[in-house]
């Protein structure tokens, strides 16, 4: 377990759910749209190049409909682009995984972890997030923090 600091983020969000691969569609959509949009140049009072890909509000738990925000942590929320949103997260513990390999199954795997210990880990569903920094960008050698908030 592992105490997180709260944050300010903003960047693009989509609901969706873990039903018939509709979240590798709509995530795999929100990445794209990130890119093309070139939002890393965009987002205003960045802290960092690290790229945030958050979960919450969930409906219910993982098997719900739930809202993905991709962005970058930021000093403030005073500027926030058309199209684009702003949130704060709130700090607290987290069980912390890591995902390695290549990019995105390294990812996918590491959910199916996740969800398999879903019994044991006592989620709280208010967000879980992912941290895509410098180790994101290395291939088969890729390395993703994976953040799950606990009750």
């Amino acid at each position: 377990m592992t105490q997180r600091k709260g944050f300010k983020i903003i960047g693009i969000s989509t609901e969706t759910s873990n039903k018939d691969g509709e979240a590798s569609e709509a995530i795999g959509a929100l990445w794209g749209q990130f890119i093309s949009e070139n939002l890393l140049e965009k987002i205003p009072n960045q802290l960092d190049s690290d790229i945030l890909c958050i979960y919450t509000d969930y409906e219910s738990d993982y098997k719900g409909k739930y809202t993905c925000l991709l962005g970058l942590k930021v000093s403030s929320l005073d500027q926030i682009p058309a199209g684009l949103v702003g949130r704060e997260f709130e700090g607290g513990n987290f069980h912390s995984f890591l995902a390695k390999g290549g990019l995105p199954q390294a990812i996918v795997d590491t959910w199916h972890t996740i969800w398999n210990q879903n019994e044991t880990l006592n989620r709280s569903y208010t967000y879980d997030y992912e941290v895509y920094d410098d180790r994101s960008r290395l291939g088969e050698e890729s390395e993703v923090d994976i953040y799950i908030a606990k009750n």
